[in-house]
């Protein structure tokens, strides 16, 4: 199994970076957009949803970093570093989200 540096470029680390920063972007609104039934909510924050843009993308691109490389090299395919980046992108997006939610919610 593959060990990589921290904060290395590799497959996954871009995959987590383009999801972590895309979902990023929509994240925070997402909790608000469903609770009020309005799809402009979903850009309701633009300088929440910069700063979480920048935050997710960045967690991603390390979270897929070392976690794509270690799937890729326990399946021996490049798809799984990919999948890996991939999930690793989702961590920090699904983490905002649900903040999103709490804040929504109370």
């Amino acid at each position: 199994m593959r060990r990589p540096a921290f904060g290395e470029a590799n497959m996954g680390a871009l995959a987590g970076a383009v999801i972590g920063a895309i979902g990023g972007l929509f994240a925070i609104g997402i909790g608000p957009a469903i609770a009020g039934k309005n799809v402009r909510l979903l850009v309701g924050t633009p300088i929440l949803a910069i700063f979480s843009l920048i935050i997710c993308g960045t967690l991603g691109w390390l979270i897929g970093g070392q976690l794509g490389p270690r799937l890729g090299g326990k399946f021996n395919t490049q798809r799984a570093e990919t999948i890996g980046g991939i999930i690793g992108g989702l961590v920090p997006v699904v983490l905002v989200a649900l903040w999103g939610w709490y804040m929504t919610a109370h």
